[in-house]
């Protein structure tokens, strides 16, 4: 495993993204999980050198940060856990509503996401995909900054969905996370000007949802819940040509290397990124994903196929 940097935290290059540990008990998942399995995958990383684990409140309503607070407390000082607030409607309490940035609704999350991840602090704390009119405006980063000067939280970031939202934060956090990948690098201008000012870049959906591991086609059926369920057949034919067109231009390289593999060292090809956070739901998909630090970078010539 190599390593890279984030304002000062050293953290693996690949990290283990958190969404789909927390399960499918409440929908909007990545399908079924056995926490047992969960946990050992969580350990297996661990083992391999990742030290750095990004969860939200909202997985599996809580589920996955009990999972890491479970996994990983014993080891707290020598990993970087981030997580994320926004989503109220895990509590289904009428105080909060669906969705809520407000100081008070932070602050009470922050606690429950404390005691579930049995820490005292928390790494990263990140708003959970604020709306552009927020970022812009700030005020909704200003909790996080007063966690931050209390000692509680050590860097302020948020996730974000669309360019124009993450170039708007720059100016207001210490980490921004976004999606990068094979099919939808429309992000490298936001991972360049982050590079300039020192921002963490935390990269989610490498994989393109699953897609680029190699497993799924337009045949492929999604349970109910499964965020996959919801896409549009049209959008799955055309994800799966272009995984299939991809797989083709690398052919020569997998007989020694998995396509996943593949799509995660293309993006640790970019300094700009902090670290890339592949899913994983078994100890051998976590093994699978930490493997890509190891894997030889691509050539000039595999990236240019890429830009072609």
């Amino acid at each position: 495993m190599k390593y890279r940097e984030i304002k000062g935290f050293k953290v693996s290059e690949v990290g283990m993204g958190c969404w789909a540990i927390g399960g499918n008990q409440f929908g909007n998942s990545y399908g079924p999980t056995d926490d047992a399995e969960s946990l050992k995958a969580v350990k297996k990383a661990v083992e391999l050198g990742c030290n750095f684990f990004d969860t939200a409140d909202v997985y599996g309503h809580g589920h996955s940060e009990e999972l890491l607070g479970l996994a990983l407390n014993k080891i707290r000082d020598k990993v970087v856990i981030a997580t994320k607030v926004g989503g109220a409607y895990i509590y289904n309490d009428p105080r909060w509503g669906h969705v809520n940035f407000s100081p008070e609704y932070i602050q009470f999350a922050f606690e429950q996401s404390l005691h579930r991840l049995k820490t005292s602090y928390i790494d990263i704390y990140q708003l959970h995909n604020p709306s552009l009119k927020m970022i812009k405006e700030g005020e909704v980063f200003k909790p996080l900054r007063k966690l931050q000067k209390e000692g509680k939280v050590k860097l302020v970031g948020v996730s974000v969905h669309t360019l124009d939202e993450g170039v708007a934060a720059l100016e207001h956090v210490d980490v921004i996370q976004c999606v990068f990948n094979m099919i939808d690098p429309k992000n490298y201008e936001l991972l360049e000007s982050a590079k300039r000012m020192g921002i963490g870049i935390i990269v989610r959906e490498p994989l393109a949802n699953g897609f680029l591991s190699g497993k799924y086609n337009m045949e492929s059926k999604f349970e109910a819940g499964d965020i996959r369920s919801r896409m549009p057949q049209q959008y799955i034919e055309e994800l799966t040509a272009l995984v299939e067109e991809i797989e083709d231009r690398f052919k020569h390289r997998l007989s020694k290397e998995t396509l996943s593999q593949i799509a995660l060292r293309y993006i640790l090809m970019f300094d700009s990124v902090s670290t890339v956070i592949p899913g994983a739901k078994t100890e051998w998909q976590a093994e699978q994903n930490m493997k890509a630090s190891d894997i030889p970078a691509l050539t000039n010539e595999e990236m240019a196929i890429l830009g072609s």
